[in-house]
């Protein structure tokens, strides 16, 4: 066992080097730096906000509500790693999410759905969900999404947020509000209209479901939270630490098969890792165009 007494001399000496450090910086930097000392006492003592909204409804505050958001708040809000890169992520897949999802009438507020779902990363869960928004096949073929052995647009991030805003529409419409919507998106609709049933209610923060579902609209709400006022959390990030937006392409439009993926892109100027990295959902070597079919290839313009 280590005892107290041969800790005082460690400690004594890393807090002599950050005395030291902090003797070099410039006051800006000093700020910043104490801000991270501070960062533990400042999230302990983080209240939900009283006039939280989303999707512009306002979240009702009870000692149940309350304490899930709070949950919620602490789990991402010490999670760093996590809230690290969905601050970077964000500024890269933002753009294109929130555009699609204005242009069909969705709620600027989903956008921080899409990270509770999968970070904004084409992931594949245990259920086989996969993709931005995390749709099973069966949903992604019923809101358009091409899957097959060489394609699955759940990894294309316009085709699946469109997909997803068609989703959600659906839901809003069947719910009566985007609150039950974003309930029923993650647990499924049968399962919702089940629920409601059951238990009489008409709102997802009265209804008593699965501990996922029922922490998921408090994960978002936490999610935009935090990427809204990142330096309240204690997280700092300038802009040359975020992922770059998406540049600009030329569209090859395919309307042939394609047999070696590979040689498609040293003909266009990219490597095959490239090519992959900006058309995540080509999920083979190859691609088969029936006839009368055709695709859109993203190539990064020089």
């Amino acid at each position: 066992m280590i005892r107290y007494n041969k800790l005082f001399p460690i400690f004594g000496f890393v807090a002599g080097i950050l005395f030291s450090a902090l003797l070099f910086l410039s006051s800006g930097e000093k700020a910043l730096t104490e801000s991270f000392t501070e960062l533990t006492q400042r999230i302990i003592t983080i209240k939900p906000n009283k006039d939280l909204f989303f999707a512009g409804e306002p979240v009702p505050l009870n000692e149940d509500t309350r304490e899930r958001l709070d949950r919620e708040l602490s789990v991402n809000a010490y999670w760093q790693s996590a809230t690290l890169l969905n601050l970077k992520m964000a500024h890269k897949h933002f753009p294109v999410i929130e555009r699609i999802l204005k242009e069909n009438g969705i709620p600027d507020d989903f956008k921080y759905a899409a990270i509770a779902e999968s970070g904004l990363r084409n992931v594949t869960s245990s259920a086989s969900a996969k993709g931005y928004w995390q749709f099973m096949k069966i949903a992604a073929t019923e809101m358009g999404l091409e899957i097959n052995d060489e394609i699955d647009e759940r990894m294309n991030l316009e085709k699946s947020t469109l997909a997803a805003c068609g989703y959600i529409k659906q839901l809003y419409n069947r719910f009566g509000s985007w609150t039950n919507a974003a309930g029923a998106y993650n647990v499924g609709p049968t399962i919702y209209r089940k629920s409601i049933e059951e238990q009489k209610e008409t709102d997802y923060y009265n209804l008593n479901v699965n501990e996922e579902t029922s922490r998921y609209v408090f994960r978002i709400i936490a999610i935009k939270e935090i990427l809204s006022h990142p330096e309240s959390y204690g997280f700092f990030v300038g802009d040359d630490d975020r992922y770059f937006p998406y540049p600009k392409f030329k569209e090859v439009i395919v309307s042939e098969s394609i047999n070696n993926l590979a040689d498609f892109a040293h003909t266009n100027g990219i490597t095959y890792r490239m090519l992959k990295y900006y058309n995540p959902w080509l999920i083979s070597g190859k691609l088969t165009v029936a006839p009368g079919k055709s695709y859109s290839i993203k190539i990064p313009e020089v």
